[in-house]
């Protein structure tokens, strides 16, 4: 069995990997790769991991269980950049918000309630602005978390115009499972970006797209993600030792 050593060094070589593929995608489409945030989604690993990813220089990591990320964002140096971009319940965004102060992003907003959840308790404990992503459903499995596409100019709307402590930052989509109908979800997420933008008044530059995982990051980028969530290209695959909750 390989030692803990040997994994962490396997993740951190992995990373590096990634930036290069990011670095690659990112000039295929005329971009540089600075304008990508690259989210390393750690959930199910344990700290050590986490440690040696951020030994390689990395700084943002992502989580999809509020209490996996309660338990570890202590335990990790602060200058962390957390996204959280799993599910989150309005009952769980107090325990979140206080139990990681360094938490930077929410990417999965997708309705008035979660918003202005998010508004009451940002305001009640005296944090700076949260930055939020909205979260649409461009595939429209039933499964899938997220706004409908039509709506996602109305939410916008509701959290740019009435949730002053929320700054809206751009919009997130998850896409097929299967990815057998990525390119157009992705570009369903950027129609949806032109619809706000043009709604809000502002330039599209200032919406991000979260767009693109560990099998299809780069497809996102040429198609223009500013922002990839990389789990299992960089940890290996996911451990479920039990059945988490959010």
């Amino acid at each position: 069995m390989a030692s803990s050593a040997a994994i962490d060094g396997v993740a951190a070589a992995a990373l590096r990997s990634v930036m290069q593929r990011v670095q690659l995608a990112a000039q295929k489409s005329g971009r540089v790769a600075h304008e990508i945030r690259v989210v390393a989604v750690s959930k199910t690993k344990p700290v050590s991991v986490l440690r040696q990813v951020y030994d390689a220089g990395h700084r943002c990591f992502g989580e999809n269980y509020v209490q996996e990320l309660i338990e570890k964002a202590p335990q990790l140096p602060e200058d962390i950049e957390w996204h959280f971009i799993g599910n989150l319940q309005s009952n769980k965004v107090k325990p979140l918000l206080t139990g990681v102060p360094n938490l930077a992003m929410v990417e999965s907003v997708d309705d008035e309630k979660i918003a202005n959840r998010l508004d009451t308790v940002v305001a009640s404990i005296g944090r700076k602005p949260l930055k939020v992503l909205l979260q649409v459903n461009t595939s429209g499995e039933e499964s899938k978390s997220g706004v409908e596409p039509s709506g996602c100019v109305e939410l916008a709307k509701h959290v740019s115009l009435g949730c002053p402590n929320l700054e809206f930052c751009g919009l997130m989509t998850i896409g097929m499972l299967d990815y057998t109908s990525t390119p157009e979800n992705f570009k369903t997420l950027a129609n949806c970006r032109t619809e706000v933008c043009k709604a809000l008044g502002i330039p599209e530059e200032q919406c991000e797209l979260s767009m693109g995982m560990s099998a299809d990051f780069e497809l996102a980028i040429e198609l223009g993600s500013t922002n990839v969530r990389i789990g299992s290209t960089i940890f290996g695959a996911r451990e479920y030792p039990k059945k988490q909750s959010n």
